[in-house]
This record gives C-alpha cells, sequence and structure tokens, in this order.
C-alpha cells in the first residue's frame, strides 16, 4: 500500500495562518512529526505546559469549591442568629417578654442596628394570630424587636385560608417554631357576633362574614354559666389553635413532627398580661 503524503502548516509566533516556510511532508506509516522542526524521527510534547496548565485548572477549581462552601456557610446564616430556638424556648421567651412588658421594663431595642441584617432577610421565632384591635400589639406586648415576630391580624383572631397560608410560609420558609393564637378581653368583633346570633340580625357591609367566622366559638357558648362574652373569647382562642394544628399538609405535619407548637393565649387590657389558654 502507497504510503499517503500529507502537507503541514508550520504556524510560527504571532502568524495568522500562513505559509512561513517549505512544506514538510511524512508518512503515516512511518508514524507522527515533531511540529516544531519537521523531523519524523522525535516527537515533541510539552509536557511541562501541560502540567502546568493542569495545576492552574487544579488550584482554580479546588479555590472555587472552597468559595462555593464558603458562600453557602454565609448565605445561610439567619438575620438573627438567636432566633434559632426550640417551640418550648420560643413560648418562655414570649411570656418573659410579657412579663417585663407588665412590668414596665421592656428593653431598648437598637432598631438601627438591625436594619442591615434584616435587610437580607428574616427568622422569626414565633408567629401570632392577634385580633386587629388597635389596642393589642404583639410586638410591644412580648417585649420584641423587629424581626422576632411574624404577626397575621383580623378582627376575631380567626385563622382565614390566607391567615394559614401566611403562618405555613412562615413555618415552611422562614423555620418559625411556634404559633400562637392571641385573643383579647373586650373583642368588639366577638361582642357584635353574640349581639347578631341573639337578635338574629344582620350586620351592615362585609361585617357578617366576621359573625360567620366567629359564631361556632358563641354557640359554643351560649348555654353555658358564666360571662358569655368572656367565655366566647376563650373558646374561639381554642377552635382556631385547633383548626391551624390540623391546617394539612404544612402545618399538620410541621405540629406531627414536634417541629412547630401552635398554642392560644387571650390579653388582658387592664393590666397587659398574657395568660396562655389551656
Amino acid at each position: 500500500m502507497a504510503a499517503r503524503q500529507y502537507d503541514v502548516i508550520v504556524i510560527g509566533a504571532g502568524s495568522t495562518g500562513e505559509n512561513v516556510g517549505p512544506t514538510t511532508t511524512f508518512s503515516q506509516q512511518e508514524g507522527r512529526m515533531c511540529l516544531r522542526c519537521g523531523d519524523t524521527g522525535h516527537v515533541d510534547q510539552p509536557v511541562v505546559a501541560r502540567r502546568s496548565f493542569l495545576k492552574l485548572a487544579g488550584g482554580a477549581a479546588v479555590g472555587l469549591a472552597v468559595a462555593g462552601r464558603a458562600f453557602a456557610k454565609e448565605a445561610k446564616r439567619p438575620p438573627k442568629p438567636e432566633n434559632v430556638v426550640s417551640p418550648d424556648v420560643a413560648l418562655e421567651r414570649l411570656m418573659a417578654g410579657n412579663r417585663r412588658y407588665v412590668e414596665g421594663v421592656a428593653r431598648r431595642h437598637d432598631f438601627k442596628a438591625e436594619r442591615e441584617a434584616l435587610s437580607m432577610g428574616q427568622n422569626p421565632f414565633a408567629g401570632i394570630l392577634s385580633c386587629a384591635d388597635s389596642r393589642v400589639a404583639p410586638e410591644y406586648a412580648f417585649d420584641t424587636g423587629r424581626g422576632d415576630l411574624f404577626v397575621v391580624r383580623v378582627a376575631g383572631n380567626f385563622a382565614t385560608d390566607d391567615g394559614i397560608a401566611s403562618f405555613e410560609y412562615a413555618v415552611q420558609a422562614l423555620s418559625t417554631p411556634l404559633i400562637m393564637v392571641l385573643g383579647h378581653e373586650a373583642c368588639g368583633a366577638v361582642s357584635a357576633a353574640i349581639k347578631s346570633i341573639k337578635d338574629g340580625s344582620t350586620l351592615p357591609g362585609h361585617l357578617p362574614a366576621l359573625v360567620t367566622s366567629i359564631s361556632p366559638a358563641i354557640k359554643a357558648v351560649l348555654d353555658k354559666p358564666g360571662d358569655t362574652l368572656k367565655n366566647a373569647i376563650k373558646q374561639n382562642v381554642i377552635l382556631n389553635v385547633e383548626k391551624l394544628k390540623i391546617a394539612a399538609p404544612i402545618l399538620s405535619k410541621a405540629v406531627e413532627d414536634k417541629k412547630v407548637h401552635v398554642v392560644g393565649a387571650v390579653y388582658n387590657l387592664a393590666n397587659g398580661r398574657i395568660d396562655l389558654v389551656t
């Protein structure tokens, strides 16, 4: 079989690809040719250059891996590390803050110092389902700072679909370990609902929606002894605690896995004290 001939163009430094020297031929049967000198007797292999390249590539890969791990750790760092607590500790912290509030020795919160960290995210240690009543302010009542409480408010402090979805976000995305349903004394929404049910009257506007949501608690205590309003306020808290506990799939699973506790409480307007409902 006749040897096949090939033309090889030797490219010089800075060349754009033009033929800068005589054409060198070699036989495919004779093997490879040195691309530097054209000699078929040896083959030039740039080992040093390749090793250098591999070292550089390896070093770059290691550097990127280290940097990636460092970035991941930094990204996972919560804005307020002190808020990463168990459900029991979260509840203890809430109640301790309320005791300070009642005694008038609330802490001074440096909101300015917290702004930078909180601008990057949030990790509240408790979610609060509170009434919209202007006399009840959970952040003050529990002596907490910005980024500590995830608060959902509605007149009558009952769990709507939107409210449940909000707490699902708090639990799943923000890892909030505690949810509290917070009722309060002399609740106007509960009082109006009681009057509407007893009188058989219809409230104006969208207010009947409040009556519908609060009515299960009222009907459960209408025939019980004692103050109907107080009993209904407490029963409303109890029913909404249960509603949140069994809200599938997110909250119910978190409660079952003991990652989240759901509790109830009532705020005393006269002295600011918050009592847990059992």
